[in-house]
């Protein structure tokens, strides 16, 4: 071998032996990192699971808008300019702004709360075609099973306020969905429309004077951000009140009745796993939820009614 031949041959050695480039993850997020913090973990023990470790074989990139919605177009855009490799999304908007933003990196919806197929984010659920998948928490039976345990409750129940905002697709789409299950149980429902936080005082003023006997909070993006809130402004208001994440009920709320977010994120991490081993989006089904949660506050305020042994049959005897 001459003295060329062994010049050429060094460099190719070398590059032989770099390491591997971590992939890179990009999460996008509405909400505050405390407000995320629950269901990311969740997600990094996904990775973990299936090999991955953040820092070390993977690296993520978080982006919150901290429930500024004018703000996820630039944070998509951001992502999109790291050259990050998967982006991850957990609501509509989010996984919307993230598809505005790149039409080739894979993206990966977490819990999406409306039909995934209407609202344009995938051809079917079966062969989503395109840059997406994931996961859709939209389970319409939910809707009227929430109204059913306040009427479990109180059989007499015949009015419930809807603490809910038409700017929301997810909300508005929820909205139409009660009507049905309220009229076969027999319940009048009181549309309160919250398009800010300051409008909570009101929309609880409001409740009382309709004479409400219950409160369905409505999943949108001020309820989520404001759950201490709306738990205690139902308490004052003595309303029972029902929302579809445990935290409210941790924060003082009567009733929590949904989708495992939790458990969604985990799931999600499989198709980052998958994408990252070749796998194309758009030959993943998109997924419905597998696991569901019912949480009873036994203990908190006046809108739990401790000794009501309705709520106490409801819960199984148990505080949560």
């Amino acid at each position: 071998m001459s003295v060329a031949d062994v010049l050429v041959a060094v460099p190719l050695v070398v590059e032989a032996q770099q390491p591997a480039k971590a992939p890179r993850i990009g999460l996008l997020s509405e909400f505050s990192p405390a407000d995320s913090a629950l269901w990311y973990e969740a997600f990094r023990q996904g990775l973990r699971n299936l090999g991955w470790v953040e820092g070390k074989n993977i690296n993520i990139d978080y982006r919150y808008t901290e429930g500024r919605h004018d703000r996820l177009p630039g944070l998509a855009a951001e992502l999109v300019s790291l050259r990050v490799d998967i982006i991850v999304t957990a609501t509509t908007p989010v996984a919307l702004a993230a598809k505005n933003a790149t039409r080739t990196i894979p993206i990966v919806m977490a819990s999406v709360g409306v039909d995934p197929v209407g609202a344009g984010l995938v051809e079917s659920l079966a062969r989503p075609g395109g840059n997406i998948t994931g996961l859709s928490q939209m389970v319409p039976e939910l809707v009227g099973k929430r109204l059913e345990l306040l009427k479990e409750m109180d059989p007499k129940l015949s009015s419930v306020a809807v603490l809910w905002g038409p700017q929301d697709a997810s909300a508005t789409f929820t909205w139409k969905e009660m009507q049905l299950p309220a009229r076969a149980l027999g319940v009048q429902l009181h549309s309160l429309e919250v398009r800010s936080p300051k409008d909570l005082d009101r929309a609880f003023e409001d409740a009382t004077r309709a004479r409400a006997g219950a409160v369905v909070i409505v999943p949108t993006l001020v309820s989520a951000t404001n759950l201490k809130r709306i738990a205690d402004l139902a308490a004052k208001s003595r309303l029972p009140s029902i929302y579809h994440r445990r935290e409210f009920a941790d924060s003082g709320g009567l009733i929590a009745y949904g989708v495992d977010r939790s458990d969604m994120f985990r799931r999600a991490a499989t198709y980052v796993d998958k994408i990252l081993k070749g796998a194309k989006p758009a030959d993943l089904p998109v997924e419905q939820p597998t696991k569901f949660e019912l949480v009873i506050n036994l203990k908190d305020g006046p809108s739990a009614r401790p000794h009501d042994p309705a709520v106490a049959a409801a819960a199984g005897g148990s505080g949560h």
